[in-house]
């Protein structure tokens, strides 16, 4: 369906103007972060800004602990997620419809409503304050979506595939492992990029579950940062874009078979 100059014009308009909304702060900190943050100090290019933050701040402590804990996320969570959903996906049994509608009220579930619940929990296995407090919660949220994402691939596989493989003698984790699972490598990554971003970033469970402060993640730390260590903004700002970093990178790298696991997603849906 052809458009009219106007509505071309009317639509770049809009994209431009949701550009500028989405990059000014991005800017705007990165600004700051390479200001010189002493008062009085001359306008200039300060990039000593970024290892008075990272030395002041701790960061290397905060940042280790959140590669641990993003990481040891990621890749159990898209592990299970991966299997659930291959077998959602291309079995059927008794109870399957059942159990994966059970699965996705995990969707509708805030993260907030459990998290007091789930603090007693773990005091009363005597986890907080460990890895496990931070890593087991976190793949369990991510199950629901993880599970719905793969299973919608799953479902959309060629069933010529996988009759072929049955008929050279593959069983169920042959195909998953050997045939469907390289086949789908653009939505395993979407869902990873996914799972890294959301890890990176929560800031509620860590702060409730890790009470003594051994154990901080990068968001927790520079939030600290900002309380005790700095009242200067360009440090801050530095501090920022130092715990940022890490996921602009994993997205960078990721990127084509994010975009590509995004628009397949959209159009098998």
């Amino acid at each position: 369906m052809r458009t009219s100059a106007f509505e071309r014009s009317m639509t770049y308009a809009v994209l431009a103007l949701g550009t500028v909304l989405t990059l000014y702060p991005v800017v705007l900190v990165l600004v700051k972060a390479v200001q010189p943050d002493a008062v009085g100090a001359s306008a200039g290019i300060d990039l000593g800004n970024f290892a008075d933050a990272w030395h002041q701040g701790e960061f290397s402590h905060y940042l280790l602990t959140s590669v641990i804990v993003t990481g040891s996320v990621v890749v159990g969570a898209s592990l299970l997620s991966a299997m659930a959903g291959y077998a959602f996906g291309t079995m059927r049994f008794r109870g399957s419809s059942v159990l994966f509608y059970l699965l996705l009220t995990g969707l509708m579930v805030p993260s907030e409503a459990v998290v007091i619940p789930l603090y007693f929990q773990l005091r009363s296995v005597g986890l907080l304050d460990t890895y496990a407090a931070l890593i087991l919660p976190q793949i369990a949220q991510s199950l629901a979506f993880g599970t719905f994402w793969m299973r919608a691939y799953f479902r959309s596989t060629s069933r010529e595939v996988v009759e072929a493989a049955r008929l050279d003698g593959a069983g169920h984790f042959r195909i998953f492992w050997s045939v469907l699972l390289p086949m789908g490598r653009p939505a395993v990554l979407t869902m990873m990029v996914l799972f890294f971003m959301w890890t990176w970033n929560e800031f509620l469970l860590p702060l409730v579950v890790i009470p003594s402060g051994e154990l901080l993640t990068a968001p927790l730390g520079l939030a600290l940062f900002q309380g005790q260590y700095t009242a200067g903004t360009s440090l801050l700002a530095a501090g920022a874009v130092l715990v940022a970093l890490p996921v602009v990178l994993f997205y960078l790298v990721a990127q084509r078979h994010f975009i590509r696991g995004m628009v397949e997603g959209s159009v098998k849906g």
